[in-house]
This record gives C-alpha cells, sequence and structure tokens, in this order.
C-alpha cells in the first residue's frame, strides 16, 4: 500500500525532485529572540512569542509568513491558545503579567497579574483554566479564562518552568528546573499529589493523549524522561542532543520532537521504541516545538537568528506531500505549545514546551 501511494504522489509530483522526511523545507524571519510558539486548532495561524522586543508575531502557515506583529509585556516567553482558537495567552517573563490576546482582531484583550516570573503556559482542555509556573516564587497561578482573574496559587517544587495538563485534564504536570521534580497536580482540588524525581534540570514536559505517559526533556544531562504517569515513576530515559529544551509529540502519539538549544537541532523519537530515529538540523538555539493538527509540519522557534524552522514530518514530492505516518506507521496529526492533543490509543501525544 505505501509503495503504491508514493507512485501516484510521484506522477502527481510531475518528477520533481523529492524531499525525505523530517527535513526543513521553509525558514521563516521573526521577532526578535522567539521562544514559546503555538499553532491554532485550524492549524492556519502560528503565534510566536519574542522575547527580546516584547512582540509576538502571527505566522500565516500556508504561506510561511508573518502577517502581524502583537505588542505585549515585558520579556515575553511562551504561548497557548485556547481550543477554540479565540484567545492566546502570552506569558510576560520580567513584569510578572499574562497578555491575553484576541485571535480575531490581534489585540490584547486583557492582562492578568501572576506570580513572579512566569515561564510556560497550559490550558486545560475545555479551555476554562490556564496553569502558569511562576519560576521565581515556586508557584502555579491558576487563571480562570472566563474572567481572567487568577483564582488559586499552587506550591510547587524549585524554580517551576515546564507544564502540560492530561487530555481529560483531570492532572497537570510541572517541571521544576531547580530540584531535578516534577509536580503532579489535581486539578481538581489544585493540590500537589505526587513528585516524580527525573534528569538534571528539567525544562519542557509533553503528554500522552491518553495520559498513559509524560516525557520530560532534561536540559543539564541531555536526556529525555519517560514518565509512566499511572504509577508516576520514570520508566526509561532516552539520551538526545544537547541542552534539550521544547518537547512537542505528534497526536497519533508515534513521534516525539526534542528542540536541542545547544547543537541547533531537534531529536525525533519513536515512542514505541524510545530511541532517537532521526536528527534535524534548524535554526540557530532552537526553543520552543509545536505541530500541525494535520501532523504534517513540524514548527521550531530559533532564538538566537530570529526565525522559526519548518519541518516536513512527512515525504514531499515537488509540492505534492505524503503522510508516510498513515500509511507507514509515522505519527500524523498534532499537538502545540503545551497542554493537551488528541491521538490514537498506542501512545498519543500532545505538546509540551520548555523553559530556561
Amino acid at each position: 500500500m505505501t509503495t503504491t501511494a508514493l507512485m501516484v504522489l510521484g506522477t502527481a509530483g510531475g518528477g520533481a525532485a523529492t524531499a525525505a522526511a523530517d527535513t526543513v523545507i521553509d525558514t521563516i524571519p521573526v521577532g526578535d529572540g522567539p521562544g514559546g510558539l503555538a499553532i491554532t486548532a485550524k492549524g492556519n495561524r502560528a503565534y510566536v512569542a519574542n522575547s527580546f522586543d516584547d512582540t509576538v508575531s502571527v505566522v500565516d502557515t500556508v504561506t510561511n509568513t508573518e502577517i502581524t506583529t502583537v505588542m505585549v509585556g515585558d520579556f515575553p516567553f511562551w504561548v497557548a491558545i485556547t481550543p477554540s482558537g479565540t484567545r492566546a495567552y502570552v506569558t510576560n517573563q520580567f513584569d510578572d503579567t499574562v497578555s491575553v490576546i484576541d485571535t480575531g482582531t490581534n489585540m490584547v484583550v486583557d492582562t492578568v497579574t501572576v506570580g513572579d516570573a512566569p515561564r510556560e503556559v497550559a490550558l486545560t482542555p475545555n479551555g476554562t483554566s490556564a496553569y502558569v509556573p511562576n519560576l521565581l516564587d515556586d508557584t502555579v497561578s491558576v487563571i480562570d479564562t472566563g474572567t481572567n482573574t487568577v483564582i488559586d496559587t499552587i506550591t510547587v517544587g524549585d524554580e517551576p518552568t515546564g507544564v502540560a495538563i492530561t487530555t481529560f485534564g483531570t492532572r497537570a504536570y510541572v517541571t521544576n528546573a531547580g530540584d531535578d521534580t516534577v509536580s503532579v497536580i489535581d486539578t481538581a482540588t489544585n493540590m500537589v499529589v505526587d513528585t516524580i524525581t527525573v534528569g538534571n534540570r528539567p525544562f519542557g514536559v509533553a503528554i500522552t493523549p491518553f495520559g498513559t505517559r509524560a516525557y520530560v526533556a532534561n536540559g543539564f544531562d541531555d536526556s529525555v524522561s519517560v514518565i509512566d504517569t499511572l504509577a508516576n515513576t520514570v520508566v526509561d530515559t532516552i539520551p538526545v542532543g544537547n541542552l534539550p529544551f521544547g518537547v512537542a509529540i505528534t497526536p497519533s502519539g508515534k513521534r516525539a520532537y526534542v528542540s536541542n538549544r545547544d547543537d541547533d537541532t531537534v531529536s525525533v523519537i519513536d515512542t514505541f521504541t524510545n530511541t532517537v530515529i532521526d536528527t534535524i538540523p534548524v535554526g540557530d538555539a532552537p526553543l520552543g516545538v509545536a505541530i500541525t493538527p494535520s501532523g504534517k509540519r513540524a514548527y521550531v522557534s530559533n532564538r538566537d537568528d530570529d526565525s522559526v524552522s519548518v519541518i516536513a514530518t512527512d515525504q514531499c514530492i515537488g509540492s505534492v506531500c505524503i503522510g508516510l505516518g498513515s500509511l507507514a506507521g509515522a505519527g500524523s496529526s498534532a499537538g502545540s505549545g503545551a497542554g493537551a492533543g488528541a491521538g490514537s490509543l498506542a501512545a498519543g501525544g500532545s505538546a509540551g514546551s520548555a523553559g530556561s
């Protein structure tokens, strides 16, 4: 079946050159110091937080061009988009706020004061709450997105940075870079119910759609810890590149994409074998990773060259791309920045993100 599909698409491509899967097919100039990024549920827009010029770039993912910029707070670090796609939440690390962007007008419609040095942000699957780790006061702020007010503050570990929420919204996993742990929060009570020791200085985290695994990027020991979320224990450790930072998992759950900040690459992990099956060169100092809902593209922000690399996760023949995930066993659909994704029962995947 795979061979037939390749032949058909080869004819459609008119004999044009074939690009292998997991290759960079485009580079998009954005603002100064891009960090976190997220893609709308429709897949037609990406929002990129530019830390060094206090803006968010809005990217048209059809043309892969920046179509506008939005002024936000001081040192925007991360971004998450509501499931409805109507709002983007942007953490501003240096003024302890979260900017709320109306994605219809691309204007800031609210500003929420949170804890000291907010890092990442993740939204619950129903979009009613946003969880924001605050690096310098060891807390997580919980925002009611209906009123855009902080309704709870949760004490976690030392220097919380990354956050991801299970697909069913019952647990939030928060990486604590200062004490090499992950705090597990019961979102019904907003209490920490478990603490898991992982690798050295954990940053990004992503959770599989059915909640059975969490993938944690350990920046200072160049590894990814795999957590069994039923037992809340580490069941595997995967060597990756130099200073892994962000994590995103395809909605099928078959692949995890990990940005390696200090060697300018992205590691591709097969989540069935928990091994690295590919390494992709990208831009300078990659941080955030987001995957389109179709699963055919991964977007990677490169902090030190002010760009976003676009990776084709499938195989392209001329202008026609074939999703190897649906035909030959690789992942299809997508996750983004932080929070939950949808996917297959086998492994599943939502996107995680990362702190520094």
